[in-house]
Order: structure tokens, then C-alpha cells, then sequence
């Protein structure tokens, strides 16, 4: 199948800051499979969407982009005010490993990537103090759900069952201070029914400080 073309300014490289979250996003309406038996298509879709625009709003002052190969996500995400990386076809390892890599190539020093499946998210701002590299992992401290690098490192990406442990050897393998981050708004995410949380209990997201939101 040939990939549609991509979304305009999408690889248009742009000076952003020195540190930036990256949030790679599948397409709503193929999200969570795995809650079918809980949830019909459109309602998957709905819930991935708001679950996205959580982490989105957590990310605070901070400069945000979305990598992505859907055409509807990148238009969604660019009215979020979101810097769109187009990467079709690419998987999730290759899709943010291709993301940093265009982060650093607009100057970005320093990145947090967080998963788009968070519905408790808060604070993403709050996630790196700046050097090595920070873990958060799930609640059961088998996925990364979150995980901030250095863009310059070289770091090589492995989600999937058992990530955490795989990217805690990364960084030693790069000789980098790994930062292990447990944190109970970012380790909830959402792979099966009994995982869905209630859109009563998500809460606000709480604001940036001001310092940081100047």
C-alpha cells in the first residue's frame, strides 16, 4: 500500500528549544485492538483521542511533536498547536528513533518521550532534571511509558513487553546515569478493558508552574 503524502510542514525542520516531548501516535481509529471486547470501534477511537489530548495538555510549556503516519492524527495534532513528524510505515521503534532524530536536527538537546495511552497523565514538564537518562515504567515495571535521552546519544529505542529492562541496559551500554522515575499518574496506561479508566476519575491536569510557563 502506498503511504499517503505527508501533511504539509511535516519535515520542515523548526527551531523549537533545547528540549522538547515527543509523542508518537497511532492512528485513533486503529487504536487499542485489544479493548474491542469492551469497546466498538468508534469508542476506541474516542477514548485514544482523549487519552492523546491528556498527554498533550500535560506536556505544559513545553514544545510538543507528534510523530505519526495518519493523515487525521497529524491534522488533529497540528490544530493542538503540535510540530507534526511524518514517518510512515516505520513501526514504533523506528518511528521515534526518527522522531528524535529530527528533534535534533531542529536543535533540540534534550527529549522526553511519553506514550499517547497515559489517561492519568500530569506534570510531563517535570520528567527530566536535564542529564543521563529517565526511566518511568509501567505499574507492573515491565513497559517504559515514558522515557527521557540526550538526542545526541545514539540511544536505540525497544518498546514492547519487557522495554523498561532492555532501555535500562541501553543507557548503561552508552556509559549514561539512568534515573528511574516511579510515578503513578504515568505508569496507568491502557492496554486491556480492565485497564480503561473512567473519564470521571482522569482529573485535571494540574498547570506548570508559572517560572516555567513564561
Amino acid at each position: 500500500m502506498v503511504a499517503p503524502d505527508p501533511p504539509r510542514h511535516a519535515a520542515v525542520p523548526l527551531a523549537i528549544g533545547a528540549t522538547a516531548v515527543l509523542v508518537p501516535v497511532k492512528a485513533f481509529a486503529e487504536a487499542k485492538r485489544r479493548l474491542h471486547p469492551a469497546l466498538g470501534t468508534a469508542e476506541r477511537a474516542e477514548l485514544a483521542r482523549a487519552m492523546t489530548e491528556r498527554v498533550l495538555q500535560a506536556c505544559g510549556p513545553l514544545p510538543v511533536a507528534v510523530v505519526c503516519d495518519d493523515p487525521a492524527v497529524a491534522e488533529w495534532s497540528r490544530q493542538r498547536g503540535a510540530l507534526v513528524v511524518w514517518e510512515p510505515g516505520r513501526g514504533l521503534n523506528g518511528a521515534v528513533e526518527a522522531g528524535v532524530d529530527h528533534l535534533a536536527r531542529s536543535g533540540v538537546e534534550r527529549v522526553t518521550v511519553a506514550h499517547a495511552d497515559l489517561p492519568r497523565a500530569e506534570r510531563l514538564w517535570d520528567v527530566d532534571p536535564g542529564d543521563g537518562v529517565v526511566l518511568v515504567p509501567d505499574r507492573f515495571g515491565n513497559g517504559t511509558n515514558v522515557l527521557a535521552v540526550p538526542t545526541d546519544a545514539g540511544f536505540r529505542f525497544s518498546y514492547g513487553p519487557g522495554s523498561f529492562a532492555r532501555h535500562h541496559a541501553e543507557a548503561c551500554r552508552l556509559g549514561l546515569p539512568v534515573r528511574i522515575l516511579e510515578r503513578p499518574d504515568l505508569a496507568w496506561d491502557v492496554d486491556e478493558p480492565a485497564d480503561v479508566v473512567p473519564v470521571g476519575d482522569r482529573g485535571p491536569v494540574p498547570p506548570a508552574p508559572r517560572a516555567l510557563a513564561r
